[in-house]
């Protein structure tokens, strides 16, 4: 289960026919009663229009009861007729809920630049208002249906003490930091306020989401949002409450990366002895976002000069003289020079499949983790048909 797992929340997932295929394209999840929420928007600066509304929604202040979201279509660069439709969308929720609009948030995915096919995307929203649910089934179909151009859908969920947390993502291409990732809707039977969310949500997406980085391309429509129905009863501290949500948000963050666009592997960059957790994470995008470093993970190279040459390239502050680079543990650089290590052992290590490689920076307290991908020729052919 996902979503649907917290008490107090149902889902559906329908086809509107958004899609030419005839898939999933319509996803709503609602709580039974008001919700508590909060959310992390993408700072591209040409935002899409459903991420528009739904800043506006939450600045009003209001309790949230859902949150419904379309594939197939971005609703990105599409003027005031985008908004109107964003806004439709809205009211098309509301209206199979009975609430009032200003209690509904809207995500949209897709290609960008294309307008909706509005009349079938409000036929489709009512139509999955009369399906919602709160089975395995029900959350599933809620996360097939925000699907582009993922493979599997990607749920995940914790159990805290007495409370739970579920998920749903998608995304496969156009992930990097400094946004949410995508589209991810965090569900809660926690009871929090607006503010002990908020500071959940946002320690989570820091450690989790903002540690992605498959192709270096913020997108035009990433949200992450999270809704608490307080069905438990239970009011956890808010570091109990941060780490359930990061649990979720972890898992999904690795669910993204392990289905991204033509990638083969995984790769984890523990970054440590960084003078702050800041500058740690700083210096793993950095090396993630080179596509030397990246073609290197792809042939299983240790390369380590790559990361150093990628680290020194960058306005980044730290001393080449104490960098260091582990591969699944086995040491080749330290102090800035390379060091005698088992070659075959390291081979064997890093051949095939996900593996991990540290990065010393330094002899400071600070330390990160960002998740990213190899570069593979299946990602440019990918990226490189006519869309």
């Amino acid at each position: 289960m996902s979503v649907t797992a917290p008490r107090g929340f149902r889902a559906a997932g329908v086809a509107a026919g958004i899609k030419s295929s005839g898939d999933l394209d319509v996803s709503l999840v609602a709580g039974d009663d008001e919700l508590t929420a909060a959310a992390v928007f993408t700072t591209n600066r040409a935002a899409a229009a459903p991420v528009v509304v739904s800043r506006a929604q939450l600045d009003r202040g209001r309790p949230i009861r859902a949150v419904v979201l379309n594939s197939g279509c971005a609703n990105a660069a599409t003027g005031d007729s985008g908004l109107a439709d964003a806004w439709a969308m809205v009211n098309a929720a509301a209206s199979a809920l009975g609430c009032s609009h200003e209690e509904v948030l809207v995500c949209s995915t897709g290609g960008i630049g294309q307008a909706l096919p509005i009349k079938q995307v409000i036929e489709g929203v009512l139509e999955a208002g009369t399906r919602l649910g709160s089975s395995a089934e029900d959350g599933t179909r809620a996360a097939l249906a925000i699907m582009t151009t993922d493979t599997v859908s990607k749920e995940s969920t914790f159990s805290g003490a007495g409370f739970s947390v579920g998920g749903m993502a998608k995304g496969a291409g156009m992930v990097r930091p400094d946004m949410a990732t995508m589209l991810v809707v965090l569900t809660t039977d926690a009871a929090a306020d607006s503010a002990t969310l908020t500071r959940a949500l946002r320690t989570a997406v820091d450690q989790s989401f903002h540690a992605l980085n498959i192709d270096g391309c913020p997108s035009t429509n990433d949200t992450v949002i999270l809704l608490a129905s307080g069905q438990s009863g239970v009011a956890p501290t808010a570091e109990a409450l941060s780490e359930a949500v990061l649990a979720v948000s972890w898992d999904l963050a690795n669910q993204l990366a392990a289905d991204a666009e033509g990638a083969s592997r995984v790769v984890t960059i523990e970054v440590v002895g960084a003078e702050s957790d800041a500058i740690a994470r700083s210096a793993g995008r950095l090396v993630a976002d080179s596509t030397l470093v990246k073609s290197a993970f792809y042939g299983g190279d240790p390369n380590w000069g790559r990361l150093l040459g990628a680290l020194g390239a960058t306005d980044l502050d730290f001393d080449p003289m104490a960098f260091g680079v582990a591969y699944e543990g086995i040491d080749i650089a330290r102090n800035g020079t390379a060091v005698d290590h088992d070659a075959d052992a390291l081979h064997e290590a890093i051949a095939t499949g996900d593996f991990t490689v540290t990065m010393t920076i330094g002899d400071g307290p600070g330390r990160a983790r960002v998740i990213t991908t190899d570069l593979t020729p299946d990602y440019v052919t990918f990226n490189a048909e006519y869309s």
